[in-house]
């Protein structure tokens, strides 16, 4: 009822109507059966025409009236200060009573409002008396407000929220020479992708307390103590949530500086420790928080919006720090796949900050989440291309024993497959980058190999790193002295990149016509092999034709012993290669021996060689060729002997 003026009490026409309505009330005032409330509404109203015409000024009946009132509401008020229980666990009863008395004394207030307190002594008087009781109640419903927050605060388990994923956890060493294919196919992963199950709200605060928090902010806030209010809620909630925060999830607040100190084995794990807490702390709890500001400030947005960013602020800035430091940070290879992950809770909770956050209060907090999204995105493109950087300047200077799969091959294989988890958000950081051999790939597949999926921004990139990847074999198969062994080794690896593409989700990034054409490079490599190996050894078998036939008789006895030294000597080296694949190994072995055996039993057919000069048959060659490309040391067979 605050905008009423003090008029002139000597305009003719003012006294008439103030008296008449004087006149209506303590009429309606003689009626029988009247709510108590509708008494109180009739005396507000002559206090009003009291104060309108300055007659509180002096000692009539209206100001011993107003001055009744305050008592009765500062004898409430005070009572309450000196009691040390709260008024709340009290009972509804002094809940009512208690608020009554404010809402009186704020009523009385609203009263003086049009009347000058410089030129009216007496309701200077009342009304510094009226607005000493109103701090008092207001400090009083500080304490109230702290208590009811901190006694009735809930908490969910973390267990409450559930990711599901069907990724694999794959951890990348950070060298190249110590991971194995069956790295990629252990552990569990815990999701970074999944969503919640059930629902998103839950109760922070025990719901019968909501009215009471509720009526409390509504008379803190209509007495103008709105920042006092503001102060105890959110120091209340922010105290909560830091609890949750660092006692519940068990999470540490780190500095940019400790975060880039960090082991990667350290740092691994909190990145994983971050991506979960990102979900808990955003999706659940401070959607939940949000909902519990909007039941009890819902009424005034300004405040809603205030206390909201204000109690989320400190831990928004807490997770956006550890991220900005990670993204700050290496970017190795092996650091790829963690900032996807981090990348891509942050894109997965786009939709729920700007939601959270969508008022000016929070623009800041917004935006600065939306920076970190973009800075991890810029990481995750420079690692990725640390890796082929990484490939090339792999130069060791020894060859690999044996022949056989290189580790950069296993790592840099291993690594692309896992990529393929992550296309869509690979696609999306790549979509910007051209690469040169779209153009090739287009003019040399056929229409019905064309998959739009092969023309991808992931997909050109992948085949880029495997294109590194051969480089780099071929150089590391120079260090090999034997011809022969350097074909092995490139037939192993090709043949080990091609298998991994044809069994997993990497065939349909590279093509049909890219998995013929890397066959065919195996392919040429075992019969490059072949031709280095056993040429030279099958020379000793060949017919020239020009020599008698006594010179031939002894010529054949002695290319017949020659051919068995060269044989002896290729065993001893060569079942001490190794071909990985049992089926590449097999068919190498059969096509050799296609080629040796036949050789072997036409020379001996044909040139009559006795039995007494041969020291391996047929069949026991037939059988040396097996123990091939085992990659052991073995002692030649006992041969049947003449």
């Amino acid at each position: 009822m605050a905008g009423y003026q003090s008029v002139n009490p000597n305009h003719e026409g003012d006294q008439h109507l103030i008296a008449a309505a004087h006149h209506v009330l303590k009429l309606l005032g003689a009626i029988r059966n009247l709510s108590d409330d509708t008494r109180k509404l009739l005396a507000d109203l002559d206090i009003h025409l009291s104060i309108m015409t300055g007659n509180t000024v002096n000692n009539g009946g209206e100001a011993i009236e107003v001055e009744k009132r305050l008592k009765c509401a500062e004898r409430m008020v005070l009572r309450w200060q000196a009691n040390q229980s709260m008024i709340w666990d009290t009972g509804p009863g002094e809940v009512s009573e208690f608020l009554g008395a404010i809402d009186e004394v704020q009523t009385l207030i609203d009263s003086f409002s049009g009347v000058s307190v410089n030129e009216n002594g007496r309701v200077r008087e009342l009304l510094y008396r009226a607005n000493n009781i109103v701090q008092m109640a207001m400090l009083r419903l500080q304490e109230e407000l702290i208590h009811i927050l901190v006694h009735h605060k809930l908490y969910f388990e973390p267990e409450y929220v559930s990711f599901h994923s069907c990724r694999e956890d794959v951890i990348y060493d950070e060298s190249f020479v110590s991971l194995e294919d069956e790295s990629v196919e252990a552990s569990q992963r815990v999701s970074n992708t999944g969503s919640v199950s059930g629902e998103y709200i839950v109760d922070l605060i025990h719901p019968q307390v909501v009215p009471d928090l509720k009526a409390i902010a509504n008379a803190m806030i209509a007495a103008n103590y709105d920042q006092e209010f503001c102060a105890a809620f959110i120091g209340a909630r922010q105290d909560a949530l830091n609890e949750y925060f660092f006692v519940i999830l068990e999470l540490e607040k780190f500095s940019i500086d400790d975060v880039l100190k960090m082991k990667w084995s350290t740092l691994s794990s909190e990145i994983k420790k971050w991506n979960w807490a990102m979900k808990i702390i955003i999706r659940v709890y401070l959607t939940s928080e949000k909902q519990l500001c909007n039941k009890i400030l819902g009424r005034f947005d300004t405040v809603c919006s205030l206390c909201f960013v204000e109690i989320a602020k400190a831990t928004f800035l807490c997770l956006l720090n550890f991220g900005e430091a990670v993204a700050m940070g290496s970017t190795q290879p092996e650091k790829l796949f963690c900032l996807l992950d981090m990348y891509e809770v942050l894109d997965d909770l786009l939709l729920e900050i700007d939601s959270l956050l969508f008022e000016e209060a929070g623009s800041y907090i917004r935006i600065e989440f939306h920076e970190l999204l973009r800075k991890l995105g810029h990481s995750a493109r420079q690692a990725f291309q640390e890796l082929q950087k990484a490939i090339a300047a792999d130069s060791s200077m020894k060859p690999l024993p044996r022949g056989g799969i290189h580790p950069l091959t296993r790592y840099v294989m291993n690594y692309i497959k896992t990529l393929t988890i992550y296309d869509d958000t690979l696609n999306l950081l790549f979509e910007d980058q051209n690469m040169e051999d779209t153009h090739s790939i287009v003019e040399s597949e056929t229409e019905q190999d064309i998959s739009p999926i092969t023309f991808c921004p992931l997909a050109c990139h992948l085949r880029s790193i495997t294109s590194a990847l051969e480089c780099s074999l071929v150089v590391k198969s120079r260090l090999y002295r034997e011809d022969s062994l350097r074909h092995i080794f490139l037939m192993n690896n090709i043949h080990y990149v091609v298998q991994k593409i044809k069994g997993s989700d990497l065939r349909i990034f590279f093509g049909d016509e890219w998995i013929r054409k890397h066959i065919g490079k195996f392919q040429q490599h075992a019969t490059s092999y072949q031709r280095a190996t056993w040429c030279s050894v099958l020379s000793f078998l060949r017919d020239d034709g020009h020599c008698s036939n006594s010179v031939l008789k002894t010529s054949y006895k002695e290319r017949c012993r020659e051919f068995t030294n060269a044989f002896e000597d290729v065993y001893k080296i060569q079942t001490q290669w190794c071909i990985t694949d049992p089926q590449l190994k097999e068919d190498l072995r059969i096509s050799t021996s296609l080629k040796v055996i036949h050789a072997y039993r036409t020379f001996i057919g044909r040139n009559r060689i006795s039995d007494k000069h041969i020291k391996y048959t047929v069949d026991d060659l037939e059988k040396l060729l097996l123990d091939f490309f085992e990659g052991t040391w073995r002692t030649l067979r006992n041969s049947r002997r003449r």
